[in-house]
């Protein structure tokens, strides 16, 4: 078991942190040395060691909080589901715009590192399970269409929401206005879900 940090251990290891996250975002995970990021941090190299054992961990910590941030939302109680499916998608594309940089570096590593793309691979299924669950409660209720899968319907439209916006946000695709972008995805998602109109 690891003794608590203090408050000064505690600071220096967030600098760490935020250090490495814009040394990934500027050149990538391959390209990234710890040298790098405790120069950018402002860190002597073995206070790195204090913290993290390894690139790779403090980079996983990253993806964890990113991740944290990506999924979590409240979603809409009492609202009729074209509703939710709206705040959803947008509470989604602000929190990807916020990390977009770092979303191109998730996917590069989850190319390679298995570990990796394990870990991703957990966070995608409890968001995956999310609204899957909500989509079995719509089915319930006569809501959508109860002939639906809802685990291979939340897959597919988490995929196309999720890919629509790392091309709009990482690759920078002039598609046009984000307003319509969002629309877009919701009349998708709303059709696929045989929501009325």
């Amino acid at each position: 078991m690891t003794e608590p940090l203090t408050e000064r251990g505690a600071r220096t290891r967030e600098r760490i942190l935020d250090g490495a996250r814009e040394v990934f975002e500027e050149q990538g995970f391959l390209d990234t040395r710890i040298t790098h990021i405790t120069r950018r941090a402002r860190v002597a190299y073995g206070s790195f060691y204090t913290y993290f054992p390894t690139k790779e961990s403090v980079f996983f910590e990253l993806a964890d909080r990113l991740f944290e941030d990506m999924h979590t939302h409240e979603p809409a109680a009492g609202a009729a589901p074209a509703e939710r499916i709206r705040r959803a998608n947008r509470a989604y594309y602000e929190a990807y715009r916020r990390n977009a940089r770092m979303m191109a570096i998730v996917e590069q590593v989850a190319s390679f590192n298995e570990e990796f793309a394990e870990r991703r691979r957990k966070h995608r299924a409890l968001h995956v399970e999310r609204s899957a669950r909500a989509f079995r409660g719509w089915q319930r209720d006569g809501i959508i269409d109860a002939s639906l899968d809802p685990e291979t319907v939340a897959r597919a439209l988490a995929a196309m929401i999720e890919h629509s916006l790392y091309l709009w946000l990482v690759h920078d695709d002039p598609g046009g206005d984000n307003e319509v972008l969002l629309d877009t995805l919701d009349a998708l998602t709303a059709r696929a879900l045989g929501l009325p109109s």
